[in-house]
């Protein structure tokens, strides 16, 4: 069995994408039913199209276990392992699965590919499911409450978001395999 080893440039990329992740998520506008929209699905998908389904988790991993143990990472430059047990922690647990899905999609797929949005959609989906129903869970809501309140205003934005972030991710990706890093 094969090991896989990160080299120093794979752990340096890694830790500049989780501090991506952990500025983007300053971006944060608060919303009416208590789940703000921010920008970190757009670093998680910006992650995992540079990394790949891999090392695009790992860094999304890296984010979690900075906030669980209290750096000030979370939106509002929170942190805490408290916020994985609130109404918006299933959004921040869905973020290893859904670095994986759009990675794997981005590995194999080229950003016009069909089955590249197939990925997207599905990183994306997962997402939504596992959030709305923490969301559900925590405040005791039924699940029409969690989609009006936790998917339906943040379509528009999504749709923005995860085009900006693959178009970005897929050229700074290209960038880095000219560069010989892989």
């Amino acid at each position: 069995m094969e090991k896989t080893k990160l080299s120093i440039q794979d752990l340096t990329i890694i830790a500049l994408c989780t501090a991506v992740i952990a500025v983007m998520a300053q971006i944060s506008i608060p919303m009416p039913m208590g789940v703000p929209m921010t920008m970190q699905t757009f670093a998680i998908t910006l992650a995992a199209v540079i990394l790949g389904a891999k090392k695009g988790t790992v860094a999304a991993l890296a984010y979690l276990l900075l906030g669980a143990v209290g750096a000030p990472v979370f939106a509002g430059f929170t942190g805490g392992f408290q916020y994985f047990v609130d109404p918006t922690g299933g959004f921040l647990l869905s973020f290893p699965l859904m670095a994986f899905a759009i990675g794997y999609g981005a590995e194999r797929c080229h950003s016009s590919s069909l089955i590249y949005v197939l990925w997207l959609s599905l990183g994306t989906a997962v997402n939504y499911v596992i959030g709305v129903l923490f969301f559900c869970l925590i405040t005791k809501s039924g699940v029409m409450t969690g989609i009006i309140a936790c998917v339906l205003p943040f379509i528009p934005t999504a749709v923005i978001k995860a085009v900006l972030a693959s178009v970005m991710g897929f050229r700074i990706r290209e960038r880095l395999v000219r560069l010989a890093w892989n």
